[in-house]
């Protein structure tokens, strides 16, 4: 099982910014974070692999801008221009290979827009 274990998340104010980080106990290919809003299913936000290739909602594309640091097995999630459809509990989510894509997830970290 990889541990993952989220950091960062808290109030900020519409047209803000915030960066949460997510470590894993090990390398694994994928790294990606999705978000589930109250009432709602959860939905995928970005993604990023070891290699580079990158993935966004559309929702998000433009203002959200995932990274990884391959040294430290951590992924980041800059959100910018932040909107109060955006408050949800966002987790991490890592698959160990291109070929082993089991899903593994964080706890979640609350992220809340609002004035």
């Amino acid at each position: 099982q990889v541990q993952l274990v989220e950091s960062g998340g808290g109030l900020v104010q519409p047209g803000g910014s915030l960066r949460i980080s997510c470590r894993a106990s090990e390398r694994t290919f994928s790294m990606a974070w999705y978000r589930q809003a109250p009432g709602k299913e959860r939905e995928f936000v970005a993604r990023r692999t070891t290699v580079g290739t990158t993935q966004y909602a559309t929702s998000v594309q433009g203002r959200f801008s995932i990274s990884r640091d391959n040294a430290y097995n951590t992924v980041y999630l800059q959100m910018n221009s932040l909107k109060a459809e955006d408050t949800a509990v966002y987790y991490c989510n890592a698959q160990r290979t291109l070929f082993d894509t089991r899903d593994h997830w964080g706890q979640g970290t609350q992220v809340l827009v609002s004035s």
